[in-house]
């Protein structure tokens, strides 16, 4: 780095002063090479008068004109290559021959003719090496010098310790190059830091233009939520994409390169500061204990099982009917060495689905687990709408099935993972987790000795099948970025929050139990897309800008799909311990007038008799509301193919 600032100033000069320099540089080696001449020829070094003299001024009067006649101060010596060695070769042989027939041929007193033979050879070498080191030290800095000049340019918003490193982690990137920091800071700003300004935020639009910034990167691990949108929302105007640092926690543990900058997190746009978990309420049910998770290669499972390994179980089961999906998190818990009092904590495998009653019950009969959390669910409204019966078999039955093994197995807690599509739902999906959740609220009213607990909340970000990710592939590729309804609303939460909420509500159950958690207020997705569009220095393309980058394309809303979820059926949920968890109450059916239900459910399953499916559906929910026709894909199939039998009698 500091070879490279002292060579930068040399690089920037005019091409006259750098052709004077190389020639005050041969100049130099020429008188060098003469009285090195003398010193190999005589053993001894000589004053540079009488006879040497002499050899220097003819030295000179010969080189200088011959290597600018022959060309060599109109080479590039950065890009030096086998045609300048050619043309040295050819000026330092004519020079050479000159040299030599003046002091060994001809002859001049108290001068060695021997001098005339050694001084062309030693200046041959001497200039010739100048030229390579020319060519592999400042060439490979001035094309690192171009290079650099042509990368994006960014600023670093927050001139603290944590930009100063990523400033120093960027000095060898060859993906963009710093030009500055943004700080709020008026003592900082005008001042330099490690050679590079600190200007106003206000300024960034004229930054933009003038410097041609067309980045910024977020250094400001530490600051609150709600800051940070205030940022976010004035760097909207700026039309730059922006990036963002990892956790605070991430910094201070070392953590952290150029490689660590992501996309800016959509929970940095639309999340809450979150409330610091209750470290009592997350280990109750956990620490020392076999815990069993289901759905464990999913969004929620999986997250689940990252934060239970990190509360030291003395054994965790990973439950999933993906062989990939449980190979890929069992590899990611392996990799991070979870210990716990006894060393490192057992973590088991298991292929399994939930609606394999045989299966679940010798799990759980063989590990006898303490807790099970019950993640597996078909979760997809549109896929499960046009697959109902697996939809029901998975999210209805399967519910039912682990819920009866765990209770005759003796387990203590059982959580359901739950969704705000159940509350007066309009899609299979909804009617089906709201089923699951009354069964259960079933089983605790029946006097059981297993805890059933469920834990209903919204979407959450990057999940499978969140807009998120969805509408960030779609912006990478230039759009347009497909939306079902202008009007579409959403309630979002980031996953690790929803998974430690679950957790700690888990721990406060009581039996029967509905928690719902406080996912703030709910977000329009139009207004997602387009802060998406434009924090990735894109503006979007609609009738008031027909030269935007990125359109917007609705449509129309897909079979199932609601403009706006719930949270709750009734009113007035209770509050609890925890700020970010309510307790709803919600309406069910006694388990004995359930049960003849649940038979007739399977019976219409085992017949694939989806409109009787849906009637049923509608009796065990009362609040299920079909939005639309069955649109189950063997139904309509059905519906519009005619039997090959009656081809053949027509």
């Amino acid at each position: 780095m500091q070879v490279e600032v002292a060579t930068n100033p040399f690089l920037a000069l005019p091409r006259m002063v750098k052709r004077l320099i190389a020639l005050a540089i041969d100049a130099s080696l020429c008188v060098l090479c003469v009285w090195f001449a003398f010193y190999l020829r005589l053993n001894e070094f000589v004053a540079l008068s009488g006879g040497v003299a002499i050899a220097v001024w003819v030295a000179l009067a010969l080189q200088l004109p011959i290597f600018a006649a022959m060309g060599l101060y109109r080479a590039i010596f950065r890009y030096s290559g086998w045609p300048a060695l050619h043309a040295v070769i050819k000026a330092c042989g004519v020079y050479a021959m000159l040299y030599s027939a003046i002091f060994t041929a001809y002859g001049i007193p108290d001068i060695p003719r021997t001098i005339g033979l050694i001084q062309p050879m030693l200046l041959f070498f001497a200039v010739g090496t100048s030229r390579a080191f020319a060519r592999y030290w400042l060439g490979g800095l001035y094309r690192a010098r171009l290079a650099k000049a042509d990368l994006p340019k960014v600023l670093i918003y927050g001139a603290g310790g944590a930009g100063r490193q990523l400033a120093a982690a960027m000095a060898n990137n060859f993906e963009m190059r710093v030009v500055g920091y943004l700080d709020d800071d008026l003592t900082l700003q005008g001042n330099l830091l490690n050679g590079l300004p600190i200007y106003n935020p206000r300024n960034l639009n004229d930054l933009v233009d003038s410097v041609g910034v067309c980045s910024v990167l977020l250094a400001l691990p530490s600051i609150s939520r709600q800051r940070r949108n205030k940022i976010l929302n004035d760097l909207l105007k700026a039309k730059v994409s922006v990036r963002t640092l990892p956790s605070f926690t991430a910094l201070a543990k070392g953590r952290f390169g150029f490689a660590d900058l992501q996309e800016l997190d959509v929970d940095d746009l639309l999340g809450r500061d979150p409330v610091a978990p209750n470290p009592v309420l997350l280990a109750k049910n956990i620490t020392g204990k076999t815990v069993l998770v289901t759905g464990a290669g999913g969004s929620i499972g999986g997250e689940l099982c990252r934060q239970i390994a990190q509360l030291s179980p003395s054994v965790l089961l990973l439950i999933e009917q993906s062989e990939f999906a449980l190979y890929e998190i069992h590899q990611e818990l392996l990799a991070k060495e979870y210990i716990n009092c006894g060393g490192a904590i057992r973590m088991v495998p298991l292929l399994a689905s939930v609606r394999d009653e045989g299966r679940m019950g010798d799990i759980m009969r063989t590990w006898r687990p303490d807790i099970v959390y019950h993640a597996a669910a078909y979760k997809h409204v549109p896929v499960v709408e046009h697959n109902p019966a697996e939809g029901i078999k998975n999210n209805v039955l399967g519910t039912l099935k682990t819920a009866e093994a765990a209770e005759r197995c003796g387990v203590a807690d059982f959580v359901l993972i739950s969704t705000d599509k159940a509350v007066r739902p309009t899609n299979i999906m909804g009617a089906s987790k709201r089923l699951a959740e009354m069964i259960l609220q079933a089983f605790a009213a029946n006097n059981s000795k297993t805890k059933f607990t469920m834990v209903r909340f919204g979407n959450v970000l990057g999940s499978s099948g969140s807009v998120v990710p969805k509408f960030r592939q779609q912006i990478r590729n230039g759009g347009p970025i497909t939306l079902t309804h202008p009007d579409i609303t959403r309630y979002f939460m980031t996953i690790p929050e929803a998974a430690q909420l679950v957790i700690q509500a888990g721990a406060m159950a009581k039996g029967g139990d509905v928690f719902v958690l406080d996912m703030g207020g709910a977000v329009k997705i139009i207004d997602l897309a387009r802060r998406m569009i434009e924090l990735s220095g894109l503006s979007v393309k609609d009738s008031e800008n027909p030269d935007g980058d990125i359109e917007i394309e609705i449509t129309g809303l897909r079979p199932g799909e609601k403009l706006y979820e719930e949270l709750l059926i009734g009113d007035n949920p209770k509050p609890t311990s925890h700020p970010r968890i309510m307790k709803a109450h919600e309406d069910f059916i006694p388990l004995s007038d359930l049960v003849p239900k649940i038979k007739e459910l399977e019976s219409c399953l085992r017949f694939g008799d989806v409109e009787a499916l849906r009637n049923i559906m509608q009796e065990l929910v009362p609040e299920y509301s079909p939005a639309g026709d069955v649109v189950d894909w063997i139904h309509m199939e059905k519906l519009v193919s005619v039997p090959c039998c009656e081809l053949v009698g027509s």
